[in-house]
């Protein structure tokens, strides 16, 4: 008798789930491979902010809302490192897969859209939740923390970084060169950060000042994170989460409107 060998055709969802799992797995092994760029420098940057800022100055500065200036301005240091790095960890990834050429058999492949910017923001959203579970165990070291929100404190590290990893990844697609990777983050992504409320309250600014910082969506990240850790924010918690929801939609639809369009990525 003949055997007869047939083959099945994956479903398209198990395809697709393939794939994800496909790119998410080589942004890890990424990650992993060159750790002493991608963990260990913002633990010891971080390190010395607590040291620099939170021991040595933090001493002269009065209570913040009741709390230490320590413990203030712990949850400040952990969303800027989480912020950075998810940033950081996507454009250059997918700048590279830009200049080395092979994002082009990403984009010929019969996979959607939505699993090749899924794919690369999962290994952003990693890099931001390592290092901020870095920085954060860093913390302990220097003040007590209790975490009284649990749920608040990990669904606005995870919206913060998914919504910087997707500003990484529009910073990718226009890129044309490794110069222009790293001007968002020193010209627009820093000041932002610093000016967040990671150092101080508003309650200490004027009020045009005060008025200006509310323009900042990195503050109400911050003050989200800040009232998960120490119960302590300056903004209504449903202004915040609002805000990063409609964040994370917005970015994720251009994202996925610049792959179809094929913008920066077509030659």
């Amino acid at each position: 008798m003949n055997s007869v060998t047939t083959t099945t055709t994956p479903s398209p969802a198990s395809a697709n789930l393939t794939a994800l799992f496909t790119i998410a797995r080589r942004e890890v092994a990424r990650i992993m491979r060159i750790w002493g760029q991608t963990l260990v420098p913002p633990a010891i940057t971080m390190t010395l902010y607590f040291l620099i800022f939170g021991k040595l100055i933090g001493s002269q500065v009065r209570d913040m809302g009741g709390v230490s200036y320590m413990s203030f301005i712990v949850p400040g240091l952990v969303m800027m490192s989480v912020i950075q790095n998810a940033y950081g960890n996507i454009s250059s990834s997918f700048f590279g897969a830009k200049f080395g050429r092979h994002i082009e058999e990403l984009l010929v492949s019969p996979m959607p859209n939505w699993v090749i910017l899924l794919g690369y923001v999962s290994g952003g959203l990693l890099r931001g939740l390592m290092v901020g579970a870095i920085v954060l165990v860093i913390s302990m070291f220097f003040t007590d923390l209790s975490v009284p929100h649990p749920l608040i404190t990990l669904l606005t590290v995870l919206l913060g970084a998914t919504i910087f990893s997707l500003a990484g990844f529009i910073n990718a697609v226009y890129a044309r060169k490794f110069d222009d990777i790293a001007i968002v983050p020193t010209f627009i992504l820093t000041p932002l950060t610093y000016l967040g409320g990671v150092f101080y309250s508003t309650e200490m600014l004027p009020d045009w000042a005060r008025t200006l910082t509310h323009f900042n969506p990195v503050f109400y990240i911050v003050n989200a994170f800040r009232y998960g850790l120490l119960d302590k924010t300056d903004v209504p918690m449903w202004t915040s989460f609002g805000l990063m929801f409609a964040f994370v939609i917005g970015l994720g639809a251009l994202a996925l409107f610049l792959l179809k369009r094929g913008t920066g990525l077509r030659s």
